[in-house]
C-alpha cells in the first residue's frame, strides 16, 4: 500500500478544491487547515497499518479527502447540546436537565436574551439596581420569608449560607443528614469548603433533641438541618421536630440553616401524593435561612434560592462569594416568569413538572394510544410494539420512595438487541430517550411531551 501515499494532495490543492473551498466562506482559513491536516494524517495512518481504502488515482484521493475534512468539519461544529425527548418516565431526570421551563418561561428568556435588559438599572431613578429585585418580591410573597436571594445552584447557596453563618467555628449537624446530594458532592465537603467546622450530633438511625443541647457550647455558630430528599432511613428510627430544634437554636442566639433541596412551594397531597416539605413549613417554624434549587420541583432554571429571616440574608448578600455565584439575566428571567406562574390559576397547566406530576394514568394512555396510531405497518419487521403499565419517578432528590403509576410503548426488537435499539432511537434528529428493561426499550408517555408526541412516532417510522 505503500503507492497510495503519492496519491494524497496537499493541504492547499485541498484548500482549493471545489468540495472544501466554499467551507473558507464560513470557516477561518487556519480551522480549516488544520482539518485538512488532520485527516491527511489519518489516512496516512491508515496506509501504514494496510487498512486504507484501495483507491486508484489522485482525483479519486482527492475527492474522498475532500468529503472527509467536509464531514469533520461538520462534526466538530454540530452543537453538542441538542433538544431529546424524554421517554425514561423520571420527570426531573438529572443528565436531561431536570425540570422542562414553562412556555411563559421560555418566551421571557426570548424576549430577555437577544439584547441589553435592565439586570441592574432601576429605571424609575436611573440609578444601579439590584438583581435579586426582579424576584425577590415573588419570593417572599409565596413562601412567607422577609428576604430572598438567588444564586447559580443550591450547592452554592449551600456553601455560601454556611461560609456567611459559621465560617471558622462549629455547626451541628445530625449523622443521619449527612447526604451525599450527587456528583458525589456531600454535604461534609460542603461544610469544609465553607470553613465550617463539622459538628456531627447523634447516631445514623436515630437523634434526639439532646444531642444538639449537649453540642452546644462557645465555639458552635449554626445548626444545620439538611432534608434527606434522595434517599430515607426507614425502622427503628428518630429525628427532632424542626419546630423544637429553632426553639433550642433560638434560646442560644443561634441561627437554623435548612438546606430542603426540592424546593416544593406547592402541597403534594393536593396532588394526591405524599406529603414533602414545603418552604413554607420551614418558615412558619421559625428557620433563619432555608436554602433549595430552582431547576427541581419549583421547575425553573438551575438556581439556588435562599430565603429566610433579612438580618442573616444581608449579610450572606454582602459576603465576597455572592459576586462568584451570582446568576445572569437569562436565569433571572426564567425564574422571573416561574415563580408568577404559583400565583395563576393555571398553574397545573402552564407548569410542566407538576403537570406532568398531576396528570392522571388514563390521560397519559391516551397520548401512548396515539403515538401507536400514527406508527407505520413496516415496523412490524424490525420490532413488536404495544402498550404496558409501567412506574415513572420524581427523579433529582425528590420523595425517592414514590412510584408514579405510567404507561409506556415497550418496543421488543427482532434481529437486533435491545441496547441497539436504544442507541437508534438516541441517534435520531431529535433523539428520544428511553430504558431498557426485561431485553426490551421502554418508552414511557409520561415524561413524553404532549407537543413530542408526533416526532416520537416519525422517530420510531424512521426505524422501518
Amino acid at each position: 500500500m505503500n503507492e497510495f501515499y503519492h496519491l494524497l494532495p496537499a493541504v492547499d490543492a485541498l484548500l482549493s478544491h471545489p468540495t472544501v473551498a466554499p467551507l473558507l466562506s464560513i470557516y477561518q482559513r487556519d480551522v480549516v487547515r488544520r482539518r485538512c491536516r488532520s485527516v491527511l494524517d489519518e489516512i496516512r495512518q491508515h496506509i501504514a497499518q494496510g487498512t486504507a481504502e484501495r483507491i486508484s488515482s489522485k482525483e479519486e484521493m482527492a475527492d474522498a479527502v475532500a468529503r472527509l475534512v467536509v464531514a469533520r468539519i461538520k462534526a466538530d461544529f454540530a452543537p453538542s447540546l441538542r433538544p431529546v425527548i424524554n421517554a425514561t418516565g423520571i420527570i426531573l431526570h438529572t443528565g436531561l436537565g431536570r425540570a422542562p421551563l414553562a412556555r411563559a418561561a421560555q418566551e421571557n428568556v426570548q424576549r430577555i436574551m437577544a439584547g441589553y435588559a435592565n439586570i441592574e438599572l432601576e429605571m424609575t431613578s436611573g440609578k444601579r439596581g439590584e438583581r435579586i429585585d426582579h424576584v425577590r418580591q415573588l419570593l417572599t410573597e409565596l413562601t412567607g420569608a422577609e428576604d430572598a436571594l438567588l444564586v447559580n445552584n443550591n450547592a452554592a447557596a449551600v456553601l455560601l449560607a454556611l461560609n456567611t453563618l459559621a465560617a471558622g467555628r462549629e455547626a451541628i449537624i445530625s449523622r443521619g443528614q449527612l447526604v451525599e446530594i450527587g456528583g458525589s458532592f456531600r454535604i461534609p465537603d460542603v461544610m469544609q469548603k465553607s470553613g465550617v467546622l463539622m459538628r456531627e450530633v447523634g447516631t445514623t438511625n436515630r437523634t434526639k433533641l439532646s444531642d444538639y443541647a449537649d453540642a452546644i457550647d462557645e465555639k458552635t455558630a449554626a445548626i444545620i438541618v439538611a432534608h434527606t430528599s434522595n434517599y430515607r432511613v426507614l425502622g427503628f428510627t428518630a429525628q427532632v421536630a424542626l419546630p423544637d430544634i429553632v426553639t433550642l437554636a433560638h434560646q442560644h442566639h443561634l441561627p437554623v440553616l435548612h438546606d430542603l433541596g426540592a424546593g416544593v412551594l406547592l402541597d403534594f397531597r393536593d396532588l394526591g401524593l405524599p406529603y414533602e416539605p414545603l418552604v413554607q413549613d420551614s418558615i412558619a417554624a421559625g428557620v433563619d435561612v432555608i436554602t433549595f434549587s430552582g431547576d427541581k420541583v419549583l421547575g425553573g432554571p438551575q438556581a439556588g434560592l435562599i430565603v429566610g429571616v433579612k438580618a442573616w440574608l444581608s449579610r450572606i448578600q454582602q459576603n465576597p462569594i455572592m459576586r462568584a455565584v451570582r446568576c445572569d439575566k437569562l436565569i433571572y428571567a426564567a425564574m422571573q416568569a416561574t415563580l408568577q406562574l404559583y400565583f395563576k390559576n393555571d398553574l397545573l397547566q402552564e407548569h410542566a413538572v407538576l403537570k406532568m406530576l398531576a396528570e392522571s394514568v388514563d390521560e397519559v394512555q391516551k397520548r401512548a394510544a396515539e403515538i401507536l396510531r400514527q406508527l407505520a405497518p413496516q415496523i412490524a419487521g424490525r420490532f413488536d410494539i404495544g402498550i404496558e403499565p409501567c412506574q415513572g419517578q420524581f427523579g433529582s432528590g425528590a420523595l425517592p420512595l414514590e412510584k408514579l403509576p405510567s404507561v409506556a410503548l415497550v418496543l421488543t426488537p427482532h434481529a437486533t438487541t435491545a441496547d441497539e435499539l436504544a442507541q437508534r432511537l438516541r441517534s435520531g434528529s431529535t433523539p428520544v430517550v428511553g430504558y431498557i428493561q426485561d431485553d426490551r426499550v421502554w418508552l414511557d408517555c409520561r415524561t413524553i411531551l404532549a407537543e413530542e408526541g408526533k416526532e416520537v412516532a416519525a422517530t420510531l417510522n424512521g426505524l422501518a
